[in-house]
């Protein structure tokens, strides 16, 4: 790579960035998962480019905002324009609130360069900054009804982009529900089938034994499961397709068990549309893939030769 990117003050609309941040952000993937987006858009060679005989020529480019946005994945779009060979100035950071027309990004490099991470790099901060923003959507109606509660997306990302959906995830303030099976200890009823009528006490011991540093966590389908994996010691309730009326009840009942009630997450259709409901209802933790079908934003890219050559 070249020099990293560089923060460089951003012309009006300024872009609300975050509090405290510390530059140059480090992109999410890795050199060598970049270096492999480039060569899958461009495996051979820019024909256009080459054919036309302009790849040599000096050039500037700019990223502008054209969708109120939160931004995301911007350190990896700027990553792989200077793979392509080109000098960047980073204008936010990922997690920025940007208004349409806010700069993103400034590059300048030969055209070639230019032209080849162009559409890579658009691409990436259009797909994710539009899960980061219907993220922050989510986080902002859930938070506003209950300050302390937690919105959590799943694994349901495109398998092999798991970096790219934590990143976005992250810059829209939410946090990850579970990063793979071999993280947590999460009982669905999938598993319960292969169980036939074991008790939940006995299925709480055995796991205890199994996994001893692990918060044991169960999805229940009813209220009558819910109390049952509550009373025998199960740490999280995962709640799934609950309406808020039920979780409303499932967070009294929890009230009335001796022990330290268990979290009560909630799963199943939770949207930036009706999370405030259950934040109301008094869940701890609301658990939605929606972000992950979110619109792109939109990117406004300029291209053109440099001052000097025009």
């Amino acid at each position: 790579m070249s020099s990293p990117a560089k923060l460089r003050p951003a012309p009006p609309p300024a872009a609300v960035v975050p509090s405290t941040p510390h530059w140059p952000l480090p992109a999410a993937a890795s050199r060598t998962e970049l270096e492999e987006l480039l060569a899958d858009d461009v495996p051979y060679g820019d024909l256009t480019t080459d054919a036309l005989g302009i790849g040599a020529a000096a050039g500037t480019m700019q990223f502008t905002a054209r969708d109120k946005m939160v931004l995301a994945l911007v350190e990896d779009a700027a990553a792989i324009i200077d793979l392509a060979g080109c000098q960047v100035d980073l204008f936010a950071a990922s997690g920025s609130v940007l208004e349409p027309g806010s700069p993103i990004l400034t590059a300048r490099g030969p055209a070639s360069a230019l032209l080849r991470s162009w559409k890579v790099a658009q691409t990436l901060i259009e797909v994710w900054s539009g899960i980061a923003t219907d993220a922050r959507a989510i986080v902002a109606a859930a938070k506003a009804v209950a300050p302390n509660i937690a919105v959590a997306c799943t694994r349901k990302n495109v398998p092999g982009t798991k970096r790219f959906a934590v990143a976005a995830v992250k810059a829209g303030g939410a946090v990850m529900h579970r990063l793979g099976l071999s993280e947590t200890v999460l009982v669905f009823p999938e598993h319960q089938a292969f169980l036939g009528k074991e008790p939940f006490v006995g299925l709480v011991e055995r796991l205890r034994r199994a996994a001893p540093e692990k918060r044991l966590v169960i999805e229940v389908n009813t209220l009558e499961a819910a109390i049952v994996a509550a009373s025998v010691g199960f740490d999280v309730i995962q709640a799934e397709k609950f309406t808020p009326a039920q979780v409303a009840l499932l967070v009294a009942r929890m009230a009335a068990i001796g022990r330290s009630r268990p979290v009560v997450a909630v799963a199943g259709g939770i949207h930036a549309g009706n999370v405030a409901a259950y934040a109301q209802a008094g869940a701890d933790v609301v658990v939605t893939s929606s972000p992950y079908l979110a619109r792109p934003c939109d990117v406004q890219v300029r291209i053109g030769p440099s001052s000097t050559d025009q």
